[in-house]
């Protein structure tokens, strides 16, 4: 009886079309969401692209080092130093290898006169006979510091 009472008033018509709008409306929600969701990614990429390599590794909470500048004293080129930039992680990925000093600086300096040595012995050059010399740390008003 309900079936025909909706038939003769086109109620099941009514029916059937809210039913269809609520399917589109919810599909479009759905396409809304995901175009969202991609909007944030985009936003975020587009964001991670204005940070340097360094911001980046930060962020991702990754270790990172890079040589910023390396100077040769044009007189004794056997002399010169390198500006490296580190971040935290690094210095704990070093900690957790064993790597140990008062400051991160002589951390990372232990590391890298290691790595010389490491690549000098590679080239087939005597590294017992080496003497290390004298490291000069100087303080930068940035927060870095330069050591040679």
């Amino acid at each position: 009886m309900n079936r025909i009472i909706k038939k003769i008033f086109g109620i099941d018509k009514i029916e059937a079309i809210t039913a269809e709008a609520q399917r589109k409306m919810e599909e479009a929600a759905a396409s809304a969401a995901t175009a969202i969701k991609e909007a944030e990614v985009a936003k975020k990429e587009a964001e991670l692209a204005k940070l340097s390599p360094k911001e980046i590794a930060n962020e991702k909470a990754e270790p990172y080092v890079a040589v910023l500048e390396t100077k040769v004293n044009p007189d004794n080129p056997r002399n010169g130093f390198f500006e490296l930039d580190w971040n935290d992680h690094f210095v704990a990925q070093l900690k957790a290898s064993g790597y140990t000093g008062e400051t991160d600086e002589a951390i990372v300096d232990q590391w890298f006169q290691e790595l010389c040595r490491n690549v000098g012995a590679e080239a087939g050059v005597s590294m017992d006979r080496r003497g290390s010399g004298y490291v000069n740390i100087n303080r930068l008003d940035d927060g870095r510091a330069e050591v040679s």
